[in-house]
């Protein structure tokens, strides 16, 4: 695991947060022409229910002190290991993406240490040539592309009407999270990098992220059974619309797009102008068309990459 001539590679501290933010935006600057990843979503990263900042991520850092890349890895199945990183465009072409790649692979297979059939996956920005060719080089393939898509709210927002026989309503975070988680686990069931999680620990990680605001959730139901659900957070200047799922059984009758407008009008009476999503590019339930349908533009991609058992290691 060699380190390039001129850096260290360490554990960042959590002093240095806004800094590694920095190297995040610079980088999505440079690929993408504007930031997605900011210190709102780092702080959720590091706030995961068994991320350790001290063993489960690194910072790269020049002569000066100053971070030049940002990785981490998160054991997220008990066989799957994922991950990903950025490197200031200042300090690219150096050998710093590899050598962070090297810590990641190192900690993922502590992770699946006697793991019979161990995955392995990395994230990177959309056309980054040199990190797929560092990938490929490394046994993994390319499986799943996603979108980055947006919408710039002008004006008042009018959500409309909710669809004949559906009410839209804001969650009741004391009763109505376990409707909302399953509501999107049946949504969900059909994609395929489904895999079911305990209501537990889906509460565990929404209520422990700092950027936590079951005020942004809805619940669509019929006769008082829930049907759809959309949760969303607030950022400094724009709101994330996280998860959007309506049941298998009520696809088709609008529920989704009325969701999302009165998410938008939501995040326009916060005085939000700008409202991101990520969504898989392949998503098997039509969600890429409604999100246009609403406004939404694809602004940037990225894709995942994964070694599976039979792939090297």
């Amino acid at each position: 695991m060699r380190v390039p001539d001129g850096y260290d590679l360490r554990a960042p501290r959590p002093d240095e947060l806004d800094a590694v933010a920095a190297v995040l935006a610079a980088a999505d600057r440079n690929d993408a022409g504007e930031p997605a990843l900011d210190a709102d979503f780092l702080r959720d990263a590091w706030s995961r229910p068994g991320f350790v900042l001290a063993r489960d991520a690194w910072v790269a850092v020049d002569g000066e002190g100053s971070i030049a890349g940002y990785a981490e890895a998160a054991l997220e199945e008990p066989d799957l290991v994922e991950s990903w990183g950025a490197v200031h465009p200042d300090h690219r072409g150096r050998g710093i993406g590899s050598a962070l790649l090297d810590r990641i692979e190192s900690r993922a297979a502590e992770m699946l240490a006697g793991v019979p059939a161990p995955r392995f996956r990395h994230a990177i920005g959309g056309g980054d040539e040199a990190a797929a060719a560092m990938l490929r080089a490394r046994g993994l393939r390319a499986v799943r592309t996603f979108w980055h898509m947006r919408i710039d709210l002008t004006g008042p927002i009018h959500p409309g009407a909710a669809p004949d026989g559906i009410e839209l309503r804001a969650v009741r975070p004391d009763r109505d999270l376990p409707a909302v988680h399953a509501v999107l686990e049946d949504a969900f069931a059909d994609d395929r990098g489904y895999h079911p999680t305990e209501l537990e620990r889906w509460i565990d990680e929404h209520v422990r992220s700092p950027s936590h605001d079951p005020t942004l959730w809805l619940l669509a139901e019929e006769r008082g059974r829930p049907v759809g659900a959309l949760t969303a957070a607030q950022g400094p200047s724009r709101g994330w619309v996280h998860e959007l799922g309506v049941r298998r059984t009520h696809r088709g009758r609008g529920i989704g797009t009325a969701l999302l407008r009165h998410a938008f009008a939501g995040f326009a009476r916060r005085g939000l102008r700008t409202v991101l999503l990520n969504v898989d590019a392949e998503n098997p339930t039509g969600a890429t068309a409604l999100y246009e349908r609403v406004g939404m533009r694809v602004t940037w991609w990225w894709e995942l990459w994964e070694r599976s058992p039979g792939g090297r290691g």
